[in-house]
């Protein structure tokens, strides 16, 4: 396990040092100059010179060759310093390092409602299979796959509205300062983020579950006399989680990403929609080290999973 677990560190370098490289060179191919983007200010037809072009070229870096930009970076982001935002002049770790709790906490709230909600709903699922039951929840689910997360969070804002005359309080409160406030202001969004989640992860859990009752130590099980909440619970359930963790580790590197959307239709101060501002403006530096913070917890949870493996099925065994 441990030999697994180094080599398993080990392949973060290449991995991470890849990502990096494609996310640096992409900004510096797509069109759209931040030096330019500067100089004109709101008005897009504002003129100016080659020289006060090069002057602000020079003032962010993007006259050195690229290389030189590239080692840098990487250099200062060991260091946990991303460089200055383009646009606001800030030091970036500053910005982030009071948005990603936000985002965090969406992300893991949007996947603990669904994992909550899902697993029950997989396994009530296959125990009825092809009942009424089992029916109402494939629609459900396969709606949940369907409909994309923005659409679901417009239609939950007007339902609130329209039906109930409320909506959730506007701006961010830390949930340290006020729990119940912080629990109004993201658990619609979560619960928009989280529901294309559940629905998969309910699917998997049941096609799962489907795959383990037919297995020979099922019926051996019942042959024993044990009673079905024992079988479900010790022997089905167990083995039949481990595709479960493998969706689940891919669906909450997807809902760190989904948060983009969520965060700008709620007005959530949160990573997201900061990706979303600094792609506007050509930021580099912002939107380099949010894609790069998003990889390594993907990375990391990647790797969680895998060790997670182990103690769900002890036949499982790491050369």
């Amino acid at each position: 396990m441990q030999a697994y677990i180094a080599k398993r560190l080990l392949l973060f370098v290449p991995t991470l040092i890849l990502i990096t490289l494609i996310i640096f060179l992409i900004l510096r191919i797509v069109p759209g100059d931040p030096a330019a983007m500067i100089l004109a200010g709101t008005d897009a037809d504002e003129e100016y010179t080659q020289a006060q072009l090069a002057k602000v070229r020079a003032e962010l870096g993007l006259d050195r060759p690229v290389y030189v930009q590239y080692a840098q970076w990487i250099w200062g982001s060991l260091k946990l310093d991303f460089g200055k935002s383009f646009y606001w002049k800030t030091p970036v770790w500053d910005d982030l390092k009071d948005r990603f709790p936000i985002t965090l906490e969406l992300t893991l709230l949007a996947m603990i409602l669904a994992s909550v909600v899902a697993v029950p709903l997989g396994v009530i699922s296959a125990i009825n299979q092809d009942t009424w039951g089992d029916y109402a929840t494939r629609i459900v689910t396969i709606a949940g796959i369907a409909i994309p997360n923005f659409w679901i969070a417009i239609l939950m804002i007007l339902f609130l509205v329209l039906l109930f005359d409320w909506l959730p309080p506007l701006g961010y409160v830390n949930i340290w300062e006020d729990p119940w406030t912080n629990l109004q202001q993201l658990f619609f969004p979560a619960v928009a983020l989280g529901f294309s989640n559940m629905a998969f992860i309910a699917r998997v859990t049941r096609s799962s579950m489907l795959d383990v009752f037919r297995e020979d130590y099922i019926r051996t099980a019942r042959s024993k006399g044990l009673a079905e909440q024992v079988v479900i619970s010790r022997h089905a359930l167990k083995n039949a989680l481990l595709p479960v963790v493998t969706v689940s580790g891919y669906e909450l590197g997807r809902l760190l990403a989904g948060t983009v959307i969520i965060e700008t239709i709620f007005t959530i101060p949160g990573m997201g929609r900061l990706l979303i501002e600094a792609t506007t403006h050509r930021d580099y530096p912002m939107i380099q080290a949010i894609i790069v913070i998003i990889a390594v917890l993907i990375l990391a949870l990647n790797m969680v999973m895998d060790l997670v493996y182990a103690w769900l099925n002890p036949r499982i065994r790491y050369a």
